[in-house]
This record gives structure tokens, C-alpha cells and sequence, in this order.
């Protein structure tokens, strides 16, 4: 068997179906799908029982544990050649196995990974949040999937991996958060050949509204030092901006009680989110939702990345004391 798709699930019965569904219309169908319930109250069972006669499925449940551990939990019964991780909330295009089996045929590949999209269907939100997570203006476009990138790291929504370099790694930590950047910083630690395949992307939901974002990217800016106390080289000048601009916009916020002229610079920035997000949305609604999914992915990132280097670099406390209530309980 060429491919094995691998997706851990918590209470996503819904996003599941839409998945498998997706699954069914590839044009490519040498592949197994995997399906590890990882101790979800709202199990997807029956929605997974809808495709036995579609698809070749195996669907486990099992204790939480995390991500990292059930995807280590489904690829050991896995059979594929190469192991394909995806989150439960992502859509596939119908020719997204065939553009990956076109790299592998041009160019070998230890392992890879595919940019993700908005799909038509999301909420303007979600399509705002996308454009959060991608944008130049935002991340420095380091999600955005661009072959300029001196590395590309795959992330567990669009991850592909050779099942012999995976076993040679070990698979997956336990972190909570971050599992997926720790396991391809060892993918170029180990000597693999890692490559972006940009015609293999995902249409990715993300977060549904912006607590659960500002939650999600909260823990992202903390799995960052929790990747940094791991691998000191891992950190780069663009990881800190999230944390220069939290820092900044508090400064400029305060500095406007004695100067209404210091919010001129927060002003201009969300005008220009506004035009670049309202034009590649074709939308003004979204550019304005864009503003403020913009500002929450900043202040998100920056404020959980400041916290977690008070704890862990200021602090000296480890990954789990640290975060143990937050994280492991």
C-alpha cells in the first residue's frame, strides 16, 4: 500500500465526515485511512461507519493522550509506505494525493508537507482567521507555504513522512503543543530530505471564532519556548515579532493617554490588513474580521511566548511544571 492517512480526532464528529467525504472523490486511491479517537466525549463512530464500504478505514479509540501519542498509536497499525498526517478539520481537493505522488515521482522526498486554503464553504471568520495565519503581513508568510523559505518545516495538518524515517525517529513526542515542529526540526537533525509540495494543499478550518483562536495561538507562542528551551538554534528574529509587537501595542496604547498621536502607527496597520485582506477576499467584511483576527493572532502568540519565557527562562521551571494544570492535566 502506497499511503496511510493518519488523523487523530477530539469531538469533531461533524469535520470528520466532511473529511472522509473529501476522501472518497481522490483521484488516487492506493491509500488507508487511520482513525484514532483520542478519548472524545462526542465520538465519531458512527459517522466513521458511513464509509466502511467507501473506504478502507480503521477507526480505535483510545484514552487522551494528545495528539503526538495517538498519531504514534495509529501509524503503528498503519500498513502504507508513506504515512500522510492530517488534522480532523481539513478538506481535501480531489487531486491532492496525485500532486503529491507526482513530487515523489520527480524528486524523493524523506518527507513533506502542503500549504492549506479557505475553502468557499467556511465562515467569513474562518476565512479571516486563515488570512491571519498566512499573511506576510502577519506571520511573515512562514505558513503561507512559499518555496522562498530557506526550510520548510510540515506541520500536522498537511504532514508526509517515509514510514522507515518515522519509525528511525521515533515518531511524535508528547508535547502538547508545538509535537509537530519538535518532529520535523528532528527530521532535519536526523540528515532527511524534507520539501514543500506546493500543488499538495488542504483547505484547513482552523478555529471556529476568536476565543478559540486567541486560545489556540496562546499555546502556540508557549510551545515556541517550550521548542526553544528544546533546540536554542530553533528561534528565529521572526518568532519574536508576535511578542515585539504585544509589547508595542501595550506601549503605544498607554503612551495614547498623553498623546492621541500614538495610535496612528496601530491605526495604519489594521487600514493596511484591512485593504490587503479585503481585496484577496473580495470582501470588506472579511478585511474588517481579518483586523481583528489579525491583532488576536499577534497578542495571542506574543502574550503566551512572554508568559512562557517568564516561567521557563526567568523561572528556570520545566515543560510540565510549568504548564502542568494548562496542559497535562
Amino acid at each position: 500500500m502506497r499511503y496511510s492517512i493518519v488523523v487523530p480526532v477530539y469531538n469533531r464528529p461533524d469535520e470528520v465526515d466532511e473529511l472522509l467525504d473529501s476522501l472518497c472523490l481522490q483521484d488516487c486511491k492506493d491509500f488507508e485511512v487511520v482513525l484514532v479517537e483520542d478519548g472524545s466525549a462526542v465520538p465519531c463512530k458512527e459517522v466513521v461507519q458511513k464509509y466502511a464500504d467507501k473506504l478502507d478505514i480503521q477507526y480505535f479509540e483510545k484514552a487522551n493522550s494528545g495528539p503526538g501519542p495517538s498519531r504514534n498509536y495509529g501509524v503503528a497499525r498503519s500498513r502504507g509506505e508513506y504515512v500522510l498526517i492530517l488534522d480532523s478539520d481539513v478538506i481535501l481537493p480531489p487531486g491532492y494525493l496525485t500532486a503529491i505522488e507526482k513530487e515523489l515521482n520527480a524528486e524523493e522526498a524523506d518527507a513533506f508537507g502542503g500549504p492549506d486554503r479557505a475553502h468557499s464553504s467556511f465562515t467569513d471568520i474562518q476565512k479571516a482567521i486563515n488570512y491571519a495565519m498566512t499573511s506576510f503581513f502577519t506571520t511573515g508568510g512562514i505558513r503561507g507555504g512559499k518555496k522562498k523559505l530557506d526550510k520548510f518545516y510540515p506541520r500536522s495538518f498537511n504532514m508526509g513522512i517515509r514510514r522507515s524515517v518515522y519509525e528511525a525517529l521515533g515518531g511524535f513526542s508528547e508535547m502538547r503543543f508545538g509535537e509537530d515542529i519538535d518532529f520535523s526540526i528532528r527530521i532535519f537533525k536526523g540528515g532527511y530530505r524534507c520539501r514543500l509540495f506546493p500543488d499538495a494543499w488542504v483547505y484547513h478550518k482552523r478555529r471556529t471564532d476568536f476565543r478559540k483562536f486567541f486560545k489556540q495561538v496562546y499555546n502556540s507562542g508557549i510551545a515556541r519556548i517550550n521548542l526553544y528551551k528544546k533546540y536554542p538554534e530553533s528561534l528565529k528574529l521572526v518568532h519574536l515579532l508576535p511578542a515585539v509587537f504585544t509589547l508595542g501595542l501595550a506601549f503605544l496604547l498607554v503612551s495614547a493617554l498623553f498623546c492621541k498621536y500614538a495610535l496612528l502607527p496601530i491605526l495604519l496597520y489594521a487600514l493596511l490588513i484591512f485593504i490587503d485582506a479585503s481585496c484577496k477576499n473580495h470582501s470588506p467584511k472579511i478585511g474588517l474580521y481579518s483586523v481583528a483576527a489579525s491583532f488576536i493572532q499577534l497578542v495571542g502568540y506574543g502574550t503566551g511566548f512572554l508568559h512562557a519565557w517568564w516561567k521557563r527562562c526567568v523561572l528556570g521551571k520545566g515543560e510540565f511544571k510549568a504548564f502542568e494544570k494548562k496542559f497535562y492535566n
